[in-house]
């Protein structure tokens, strides 16, 4: 059999339906940025308690994460177009009721309903990309721009919600998805194929629920020991949610139709590119959400500024997955990602060293190559997760690949802002401390930003002392956690070097008779 027939080539209809695709995963990024702006809008509106300000910020996060794996299958049963359109819809609807929600209850009821919506997208468009793209450098190039789309989503998200905010109320950030949710349902029936595995059996439910306590468990543990510290709480909801995974894999190995087949965790690419994609968010996730804070608080950027020098990232993101399949030809994919981490690291590394005089240049070009780095490993990562996974499992892959990006960027969060919290409280000292009142000194001992609050009320050197303290204690705390960061990415660096040297761009079956079915 010649290669022509092993690997078909895409035609028009695919490509054109890679932008289709495309759509709903730059929306999926934009709705994770378009809060944070609209929170104080939406606070003066709605005045929610601090508890249910949390839960609208987080449910949407929280309910995306824990629905991946039962959407990811689901998909692969009923059929992945089908799932992409049915959560299109239901992401419009929800869009319409958050924008027009008249109390906080009513927020994050539908803002939990956009989460469950959410989940059905990306693995969907991720699935759909591994069954119309057979040819396997083909199928890279396709992955590069589905990574692409999110880096798109996530720069012009915040300049978009800026733009909304400063004519509309706050529920106008909400409806940016209704007319692309719109389009995809108009587009998505004459342009994507369907595909589903007709060996499937029924969903399992009693594994669908488990999988989603298990990851809500996890997630939400992670978040509030990011937010308040070890505690008793958090520390025995995740324990918890550890068992309840460990009694969800055990009936997996148990049913004739698993919701996860635990033979994709057999292929060693598989599970290394899986451990690889973890730790690379585990980074990645730390280390954006720090930088942000830097701009702000200790550089002193206004949110505008702060989010226009943002966009590099996103523009090294992009530029980073188109730069991959050519380099791929030549070099193996396994010492990419190799590179790419020690790319990663070596931006870690310049975050590290920062001088906060002139620190915005070498902060940007850490930055820069901080994201042009992870673009390798998360591009590649995903590649062989899906390239690795037969056919009629792509589905559940892709839900894979999602989940484990969420729990390694839930974990980086919580390990890395642990210890920006701690360094930062041992940093401030008594001294800076001088003339502030007790409950006000314990105020600012929590974070940067409420620091900041506490400077404003007081008067005269007293305030400026204390700002200029609590800006170089977050100063040393961020050295410190960047350079664990560079750390953990060379660490990934030399395992993926050791664990993916032997694997080769992943071959494309030459048929997919028997495995799945092609509708449309």
């Amino acid at each position: 059999m010649n290669s022509a027939k092993a690997n078909p080539k895409a035609a028009a209809r695919e490509w054109i339906g890679l932008a289709v695709i495309a759509l709903p995963c730059l929306l999926y990024s934009m709705d994770l940025t378009v809060l944070n702006l609209a929170v104080p809008h939406l606070s003066a509106a709605l005045r929610p308690t601090s508890a249910q300000m949390l839960w609208i910020v987080d449910i949407y996060g929280f309910m995306l994460a824990g629905s991946l794996i039962t959407m990811g299958t689901l998909g692969d049963r009923i059929g992945r177009r089908k799932l992409l359109l049915i959560g299109a819809a239901c992401f419009g609807i929800a869009s319409v009721l958050a924008a027009f929600s008249t109390s906080s209850e009513m927020l994050i009821a539908t803002r939990a309903l956009l989460g469950i919506a959410g989940a059905t997208l990306a693995p969907s468009t991720l699935s759909l990309i591994r069954n119309m793209f057979l040819d396997a450098e083909e199928r890279t190039v396709a992955i590069d721009i589905w990574v692409a789309s999110f880096a798109v989503g996530g720069a012009i998200g915040p300049l978009v919600g800026g733009l909304l905010l400063e004519h509309y109320w706050w529920g106008s950030v909400f409806l940016v998805g209704v007319p692309v949710m719109a389009l995809l349902l108009v587009l998505g029936p004459l342009l994507l194929p369907e595909y589903r595995d007709e060996k499937s059996g029924r969903l399992d439910l009693p594994s669908a629920a488990l999988s989603l306590v298990a990851v809500l468990a996890v997630i939400y543990g992670l978040k509030r020991i990011a937010e308040a510290g070890m505690g008793a709480l958090p520390v025995g909801v995740m324990a918890a949610g550890v068992a309840i995974g460990f009694a969800f894999i055990r009936r997996q190995g148990r049913l004739a139709d698993p919701l996860i087949d635990l033979r994709l965790f057999r292929a060693p690419a598989f599970s290394a590119a899986l451990l690889i994609n973890t730790l690379g968010f585990f980074v990645g996730f730390a280390a954006f959400l720090l930088i942000a804070q830097y701009l702000q608080l200790v550089l002193g950027l206004s949110p505008l500024k702060a989010g226009l020098w943002s966009v590099s990232s996103s523009l090294a993101f992009i530029v980073g997955s188109n730069l991959v399949p050519r380099i791929v030809r030549r070099v193996r994919p396994g010492f990419v990602v190799a590179g790419g981490l020690v790319l990663a690291a070596a931006g870690c590394g310049l975050l590290a060293g920062l001088d906060r005089e002139n620190g915005l240049p070498m902060l940007i070009v850490g930055y820069v190559i901080l994201s042009l780095g992870l673009s390798f490993v998360f591009t590649l990562a995903v590649d062989m997760l899906v390239g690795t996974a037969p056919p009629e499992r792509a589905g559940a892959a892709s839900a894979i690949s999602e989940t484990s990006s969420e729990l390694g960027g839930a974990l980086g969060i919580a390990v890395l802002g642990s210890v920006i919290v701690g360094v930062y409280r041992h940093a401030l000292s008594e001294s800076s401390l001088a003339g502030v009142p007790p409950a006000a000194a314990e105020a600012a001992r929590s974070s940067l930003g409420a620091a900041a609050d506490v400077a404003a009320g007081l008067a005269g050197a007293a305030g400026d002392r204390l700002m200029e303290a609590s800006r170089e204690a977050f100063a040393q705390a961020f050295e410190t956690t960047a350079s664990i960061s560079a750390a953990v990415a060379l660490a990934a660096a030399l395992l993926a070097a050791i664990m993916l040297r032997g694997v080769g761009t992943p071959p494309a079956p030459a048929s997919t008779q028997g495995q799945a079915t092609l509708l449309g």
